[in-house]
């Protein structure tokens, strides 16, 4: 369907892409990975049309249509979720609406959207959503071609399998770039690695492609290793022997011979037996958190309630369940961050150790990145600070940026491998993998599984949890249970539960269809309809006057990302011209991004 014929990519003269050829077949589901900046999104942009390569060709079968989903999109407000998402049947006959209308309400289900959403306007919706809403609107149009750029960060569990089923029953041939390993390895039957600018294709799913990677770099490896203890003797032979009438011929042999070389390249940071352990966790009472019956409402709307359950010491438990089902709230909870009714208790000698999006939000800008980390290590450690540094991104140049300089993603790196170093006895973690590849990701997970303290990680990563977690605490309907076990046995016990629930209804019986026992419709209400605790008239109207003065602030900084967002599309078109692509512009484009980064970070405090 799709030809990438000795293609290469420049940005400012820095190769990113070098003679890469390749095929795209109908059907194929190819995962595309590769260490953060190894041009992963460029390869997609070129295909999807948004950049013209420096070289090569990419050739298309006649009327092969393309879906593209970029990580960052313009959104266009004016239209609620039904009538956006209709967008994607414009030229259809209208004999197959009714068609379109029941697998378009399937789609958005699926995605995690509920019917009450369906006539709310596009721009009430957060950018995670908005997301969905671009992925629901790709996906019934059927592409030929799926280009997919991170489908799975704003998705919650119930959703990505959802998006694995549909993937894998339909007839799109799939390019897309996660790092959700588990994800990738249940949909893609095909891996394309892009390092140091080359390619590497390898027909077969993601788990099987890390043996054959491993067994292919230790070869390269060996190569170089090879090649470079040739030139250093060769070098060597000819700096003694320079000045040596009767080697001159060798000499100048020697010399030819290095210039004819074709020098291998491999990437030798390899930070997969990176052992880092956290310091040593000082006791901690025998049940760190203690929860009864508790309850949590934001005026009228109901989080949860009727929670109870305990931690002991030493557990490692997930909180899972739909976006917007109280699990950050919870953790908020826990860090004495908002009120609530009921009884929740933190054990004797518990340090916290919390990692949220907007905790890189209190690093020391005028710090550098290894100043950061050096300012909070401690022993033995403190020799390995730059191998940290590597395995979450930080190598070489890296380190010496100044936090004011760094990418929302980097912060939050940063915010992490801090707390890594940093003694407590309780982690809790929300969403910690969302900025991390799939290498650092390993790191951190070995370092959990060795932790002596307790864990609560709030996640969506399948992958990540799996030989993590113990225990999962799921979030839904205003309720959480327990599960006990690991996420795959949460996640098959819950495949039975859905399909046993399929039978039941959701909605509250009426009163008439219950006259065998009245008592039924009470229970009924007072489960739909919990009472609240009533604030004075007072405390009322302040709350409401701090409401309005938040949602105006949210909608200032909304149109501001908004602005900048098609200041950013004004440049990438920009710089899909060779002639433009010059380093001014592409500090511009930089800059640009790294203004949506702030203001994303600022909507997402102000909307917490």
């Amino acid at each position: 369907m799709i030809t990438v014929s000795h293609l290469s990519m420049e940005f400012a003269s820095r190769p990113v892409l070098d003679d890469i050829s390749f095929l795209i077949n109908r059907k194929e589901r190819i995962a595309l990975v590769g260490k953060n900046g190894a041009g992963k999104t460029t390869l997609l942009r070129i295909i999807a049309g948004e950049y013209q390569p420096t070289a090569g060709t990419i050739s298309r079968e006649a009327d092969i249509t393309i879906g593209y989903l970029p990580q960052v999109m313009l959104h266009h407000d004016g239209k609620t979720l039904r009538e956006e998402v209709m967008t994607a049947f414009n030229g259809s006959e209208e004999s197959e609406q009714a068609r379109f209308i029941a697998e378009m309400d399937r789609t958005i289900i699926g995605l995690g959207f509920e019917r009450k959403d369906f006539d709310r306007p596009c721009s009430e919706f957060s950018g995670g959503w908005r997301m969905r809403i671009e992925l629901a609107k790709i996906l019934l149009q059927h592409p030929d071609v799926l280009l997919l750029d991170e489908p799975t960060n704003h998705l919650d569990i119930e959703s990505i399998q959802w998006l694995e089923d549909f993937l894998k029953a339909g007839q799109s041939a799939v390019l897309m770039v996660s790092h959700d390993r588990a994800f990738i390895d249940n949909v893609c039957n095909r891996t394309i690695e892009i390092t140091l600018g080359r390619i590497y294709d390898y027909n077969v799913p993601y788990s099987q492609f890390v043996a054959l990677r491993k067994e292919r770099h230790e070869q390269q490896v060996r190569a170089y290793q090879n090649q470079q203890k040739m030139i250093a003797e060769t070098e060597d032979f000819i700096e003694r022997f320079r000045y040596k009438a009767t080697k001159a011929v060798q000499v100048q042999s020697r010399i030819k011979q290095l210039e004819k070389l074709e020098r291998l390249e491999v990437d030798l940071e390899d930070t997969s037996r990176l052992n880092l352990r956290f310091p040593p966790a000082p006791r901690s009472g025998d049940f760190p958190v203690i929860i009864e019956d508790l309850r949590k409402d934001f005026g009228e709307h109901n989080v949860f309630h009727d929670v109870t359950f305990t931690i002991r010491r030493g557990e490692k438990v997930a909180f899972v369940g739909k976006n917007g089902e109280g699990k950050t709230t919870l953790v908020k909870c826990i860090m004495g961050q908002l009120d609530f009714l009921g009884t929740l208790k933190i054990g004797h000698n518990v340090k916290i150790g919390y990692f949220a999006q907007n905790q890189a939000a209190l690093l020391d800008e005028n710090k550098t990145v290894f100043e950061t980390i050096d300012y909070v290590a401690v022993g033995d450690i403190r020799t390995k600070i730059r191998d940290i540094l590597g395995a979450f991104m930080f190598g070489g140049e890296a380190s010496e940026k100044k936090v004011k300089v760094l990418s929302g993603g980097e912060r939050s790196r940063l915010a992490m491998i801090r707390l890594l170093l940093e003694p407590c006895n309780l982690l809790i973690l929300d969403e910690p993998t969302n900025h991390l590849d799939m290498q650092s990701k390993d790191v951190l997970k070995a370092a959990l599984q060795d932790f002596d303290g307790t864990l609560i990680c709030v996640s969506h990563d399948r992958d990540f949890l799996n030989g993590l977690v113990s225990k999962v605490y799921e979030f839904g309907g205003g309720r959480v249970k327990e599960h006990l076990g690991g996420i795959y046995d949460f996640l098959r016990a819950k495949k039975i539960d859905t399909l046993h629930e399929l039978e039941r209804s959701n909605k509250v019986p009426n009163k008439d269809s219950l006259t065998d026992d009245p008592r039924l419709y009470s229970q009924c209400q007072a489960t739909v309809e919990p009472t609240t605790a009533k604030l004075d008239y007072a405390a009322q109207k302040a709350a409401a006057a701090e409401k309005r003065k938040k949602e105006k602030q949210i909608a200032e900084v909304e149109n501001a990302i908004t602005a900048l967002e098609e200041k950013q599309a004004e440049m990438e078109q920009i710089l899909s011209l060779p002639e433009n692509q010059t380093q001014e512009n592409f500090q511009k484009y930089e800059s640009i991004k790294h203004q949506i980064e702030q203001k994303m970070y600022e909507w997402q405090i102000l909307s917490e």
